[in-house]
């Protein structure tokens, strides 16, 4: 019996932790998850089980991270009142955003001064949300909050005359992994970085200490309707040889 008890052990801790297994009958190829993992944000209210959330984040911690640090965070939110309260922490960016797609800027840039007044707009309540889905996140099957500690970071491009990108070098990865993770589940979501101007009220929400940054709010159910066929530029239209001003590389 002893024997019999510790095969049941061992074959579970291989179901739960085993990198190469699905609660699917096949595994999707590496590049078909990666050309069909899109914007998902209208789900069915199928949930994602915590047995295969938990296989996502057991493959996507894999990601690289500056210096092999590991700073992510990853906070599995549930409880529905945190939810709504982080969806209607994003409402204030999306008026901002929306009303800058309407004036036919690019929204949130940090190139060229906005034409919209950003505190009116962020303030006016009766300018509706360009992605509804925010103004009640508590029927949103899984919501994540990743966030990366920056005391561990390398932050490159601190001391440059612009925003710093570097530092999401260490924490965006992951972040994409667990939402290709999640296509390879048979589920799908989006990454949303509009937490992010509300970071301290969502620190505070989530327990979050002052020096982990919030990263990015990644909302995942089952997709009504899957997307296979995405739009994005050609290889040839984003890379060239040597120089920025070289050759388009075809390959």
């Amino acid at each position: 019996m002893g024997s019999l008890n510790f095969l049941t052990a061992l074959f579970e801790q291989i179901e739960r932790h085993a990198p190469c297994l699905s609660w699917k009958d096949e595994q999707m190829e590496l590049y078909d998850v990666m050309r069909t993992t899109f914007a998902a944000r209208d789900f069915t209210d199928d949930e994602m089980p915590d047995e295969t959330l938990y296989r996502v984040l057991d493959n996507a911690r894999f990601a690289p991270s500056g210096g092999n640090r590991q700073g992510g965070r990853v906070i599995v939110v549930k409880d529905p009142d945190t939810k709504t309260a982080l969806g209607r922490l994003c409402l204030p960016q999306l008026r901002v955003y929306g009303e800058q797609r309407r004036g036919g800027e690019s929204p949130w840039q940090s190139v060229q001064p906005t034409s919209v007044d950003v505190e009116k707009v962020w303030n006016d309540e009766s300018i509706p949300a360009v992605i509804p889905m925010f103004e009640d996140l508590s029927h949103t099957p899984t919501v994540l909050v990743v966030a990366v500690d920056l005391s561990v970071v390398a932050s490159m491009d601190k001391d440059l005359d612009r925003v710093g990108i570097i530092s999401g070098g260490s924490i965006y990865p992951m972040a994409w992994n667990i939402l290709l993770g999640a296509r390879n589940e048979g589920f799908g979501g989006t990454l949303t970085t509009l937490l992010a101007a509300q970071e301290s009220k969502a620190q505070q929400l989530l327990g979050l200490e002052p020096n982990v940054a919030v990263a990015a709010l990644l909302t995942i159910g089952k997709p009504k309707k899957q997307l296979t066929k995405l739009s994005r530029k050609k290889v040839e239209e984003f890379t060239t040889v040597d120089r920025a001003d070289g050759p388009a590389f075809t390959g």
